[in-house]
């Protein structure tokens, strides 16, 4: 399932009405292993960064974060069961392999196996990238920016968008899913992120 080019299955949902933008709480430890990072982020920190983009089945399903305390690596984050693959392994094999990485915490929370979640992670991915405002720009990239993460029927959506107009319609998008107990919206407009 996970290597399935989803892109190309998606299907344009209609545009449920708009809904208000609540107010959000930025993650300041929380770093997403898709986005990039702060301008001074150090090369240890890059590193970690770029070992985790490259691994072969990390998709938008996933979401792979870390904190860096001197060279001990703390992993975030959640991730599918999905047999053969393990991603929370997988991250922690090649973040260990990283020069200068002394010790790795494993804290990738493995969520549980659903077959209901696994319909609602593909219905969530072609309600947001099957909009042709978000697939264009969000949906075309190796590992996209828009992270959806599913758990009980409980979605979260974590990244990094562009501006507030695009947080909004990815959110009023995610919502129209039938299925969904709740949407959790934790994307960062680019620009509004707080120093890490």
């Amino acid at each position: 399932m996970r290597n399935l080019p989803f892109l190309a299955a998606l299907v344009f949902l209609p545009l449920t009405a708009a809904l208000a933008d609540p107010p959000k709480q930025q993650k300041q430890s929380h770093n997403d292993a898709f986005t990039g990072g702060p301008a001074d982020e150090n090369q240890l920190a890059r590193q970690v960064r770029h070992a985790l983009l490259m691994l072969p089945y990390y998709s938008v399903f996933d979401d792979l974060a870390f904190q860096l305390n001197g060279s001990v690596v703390t992993l975030q984050g959640a991730c599918p069961p999905e047999p053969p693959w393990d991603i929370k392994r997988d991250a922690e094999d090649a973040v260990k392999k990283v020069p200068g990485v002394t010790n790795v915490i494993n804290e990738i929370k493995v969520l549980p196996l659903s077959p209901m979640d696994w319909e609602i992670r593909r219905a969530e991915a072609r309600a947001i990238y099957g909009s042709s405002e978000i697939g264009m720009r969000y949906g075309y990239q190796a590992v996209p920016s828009i992270h959806i993460i599913v758990e009980n029927g409980h979605v979260t959506l974590e990244g990094v968008v562009d501006n507030q107009m695009d947080d909004t319609l990815i959110r009023t998008r995610a919502n129209s899913v039938p299925n969904v107990f709740s949407v959790t919206d934790n994307l960062i407009v680019q620009g509004n992120e707080k120093k890490k």
